[in-house]
């Protein structure tokens, strides 16, 4: 039975892990992988979000990210290592994220004391994680602490992002969703990433999301307009709240006060890096 109020944890990472994505969307990030020979936008993604596991290939990357096509990933790894090692994309990716905090949320702010709070309670929040069966939590787990608040409170989000991230493939894996009916099913809840990001991004054609919907159809989980039926709405509650019980210790550690502080932080500089164009308008929806 857990101490912290219903979805106390989901609501405080929510934010948290928002604010640890800008990165992916940022011009900083392309230009700092572009300076290092990384030019192509999902080569650079690609690399900066696995480097902290080192040189691996495709299938690990497959893996661990789940909802991505392998032939995609498989066009720029294990390539892109020849081009940039793994320790200097990591350092690259600091650098970036560096820049992209200062522009979005402002000088002041990262300089702040509320900032220098949020990382200590995410920090303190990631004491709470464990390594095993969460490969890429624990790859960012060996990485140093940055020393300056705004970068350190991003490694402690991206920890946080990746501790729920590897606990949710265990939820989808175990509900019988695999990458494409985990995308499909999540874009008809209204919130997850619009189909035209998922072909631009993820590597996927539009035959074969026509066939994960119609997958999930025979499962009773999709009506005929692409809407969640009852069962899929129920099997949709189902897998966060698995993803929830998963990744519930690093909020138990930090307890209910600190984590509802966390969430007020962390929610304040989210409505600040999206109102300074931290994320494109198109990314959620079902269209």
């Amino acid at each position: 039975m857990s101490s912290l109020p219903p979805r106390a944890a989901r609501r405080c990472n929510s934010p948290v892990n928002s604010l640890h994505a800008t990165i992916y969307f940022s011009p900083d990030f392309t230009q700092e992988l572009a300076a290092l020979g990384i030019e192509d936008r999902g080569a650079a993604y690609f690399a900066g979000r696995a480097a902290a596991m080192g040189a691996v290939g495709p299938g690990v990357v497959a893996a661990t990210f789940y909802n991505f096509n392998h032939a995609l990933i498989a066009r720029h790894l294990p390539a892109v290592w020849r081009t940039a090692s793994p320790e200097a994309v990591l350092a690259a990716r600091l650098r970036a994220v560096d820049s992209t905090l200062r522009m979005l949320l402002g000088e002041e702010t990262c300089a702040s004391e509320e900032m220098a709070e949020a990382a200590r309670l995410a920090l303190r929040a990631a004491e709470g994680c464990t390594r095993h069966a969460r490969p890429l939590y624990a790859a960012h787990a060996d990485l140093p602490v940055p020393e300056q608040p705004h970068l350190a409170y991003w490694h402690a989000a991206t920890l946080l992002r990746e501790h729920r991230g590897d606990g949710h493939l265990t939820a989808l894996l175990d509900l019988g969703l695999d990458p494409l009916e985990a995308l499909v099913s999540h874009t008809a809840t209204g919130k997850g990433m619009a189909p035209r990001w998922v072909f631009a991004t993820r590597g996927w054609q539009e035959t074969e999301w026509d066939a994960a919907a119609a997958r999930l159809r025979e499962r009773g989980l999709l009506d005929t307009e692409g809407e969640l039926t009852e069962a899929g709405v129920a099997l949709r509650a189902d897998l966060e709240d698995r993803t929830d019980r998963l990744d519930l210790a690093p909020y138990e550690l930090l307890g209910e006060r600190d984590v509802a502080r966390l969430t007020e932080l962390a929610k304040g500089f989210l409505v600040t890096a999206a109102l300074a164009g931290g994320f494109p308008a198109d990314l959620v929806g079902k269209g």
